[in-house]
């Protein structure tokens, strides 16, 4: 009689604690379409990221694996779409830094994300651009820096919306080099980077994804770049700690999580895809043309950094007063 290597598997996945239907699932992970969540429209960089990573895992693991947008309340809704889905692997959500803000800024969440959620890996980060307009008499950060000592309060930094990455980071940054400078927020990305060509605002934060025409037709100049190394699409810009801010490092992320329950080995299959799949060359080259640096971890390293930015982002909330939402 013969036997199959995933009956084999199972019945050892079995032996090593799980139900008979939880060993049989894993051990034929992934037998049917895989949804992943994205909390925010299709389009976006994020999304066309998640799409590039689940072409990726499709070929590697045999089985599609299908984007469900599903945007709305600082990602709130994606999330207690991915805590509520059986814990089978077949529903994965891409967590990551607005998640970790979303737990320092409301008051209560409809789920936890820490413990709620298994972690996978981390997939792509994002640095944030300090820009200004062409022409601007801010020719480095050290400029920007200046004037705003000089004239405390004066200074105008554009960000999109209270609470989102580029408002936070804007609120470390004058926290860090110890500026008074008014943080002005507007509700879109094109209002913010037209009030910076008009000279309404000195300078703002932003990613690349939503500013790279305007850096490329000369309309706007990056000044720094916000990560701990400089980027791969503007490898001129220093960052912000070589342009003198010591200790400031700020670059968003994602990857996927799992519902906490999901069996370890399901998430190891995962995790290991992930891994096979991220170095591959295609899919750095359009990451980097995204302005993305993709890379992968192990599920404890995306758990720790996790829980490190909620830390992080509590004291900037804190420290700007920053209301707590309901």
């Amino acid at each position: 009689m013969r036997v199959s290597h995933k009956a084999v598997a199972a019945a050892i996945l079995f032996a090593a604690g799980l139900t008979p239907a939880a060993a049989q699932n894993a051990a034929f992970y992934p037998n049917h379409p895989v949804v992943l969540i994205v909390p925010y429209g299709a389009g976006g960089v994020a999304d066309v990221g998640m799409r590039l990573l689940g072409a990726k895992l499709t070929a590697r693991l045999k089985q599609q694996f299908v984007i469900e947008n599903r945007p709305g309340a600082a990602g709130i809704v994606a999330a207690q779409a991915g805590a509520a889905a059986a814990p089978d692997g077949y529903t994965l959500l891409m967590t990551g830094n607005n998640n970790a803000i979303a737990a320092a800024l409301f008051k209560k969440l409809p789920y936890n994300i820490l413990t709620d959620f298994a972690s996978v890996s981390t997939a792509s980060f994002f640095d944030l651009l300090i820009v200004t307009r062409a022409g601007s008499p801010l020719h480095a950060l050290r400029d920007l820096v200046a004037a705003a000592k000089a004239n405390p309060g004066k200074l105008n930094i554009g960000t999109i919306v209270p609470g989102s990455t580029q408002n936070l980071a804007a609120a470390l940054f004058t926290s860090t080099a110890g500026i008074k400078a008014a943080i002005v927020t507007f509700r879109t990305s094109p209002d913010m980077a037209g009030a910076v060509m008009r000279g309404d605002v000195d300078a703002a934060f932003e990613f690349y994804a939503a500013v790279h025409g305007l850096l490329a037709d000369h309309k706007l100049v990056a000044l720094a770049s916000t990560g701990a190394a400089r980027t791969a699409y503007l490898p001129d810009v220093p960052t912000v700690m070589e342009s003198g801010i010591k200790d400031y490092e700020v670059d968003s992320w994602n990857g996927l999580a799992v519902p906490a329950a999901t069996p370890k080995p399901i998430v190891a299959t995962l995790n290991e895809a992930m891994k096979d799949v991220i170095p591959d060359p295609d899919l750095q080259r359009k990451a980097t043309q995204l302005g993305m640096a993709m890379r992968s971890s192990t599920p404890e390293a995306m758990t720790a950094r996790m829980k490190a930015d909620i830390a992080k982002w509590g004291a900037v909330i804190d420290k700007a007063g920053i209301p707590k939402r309901d």
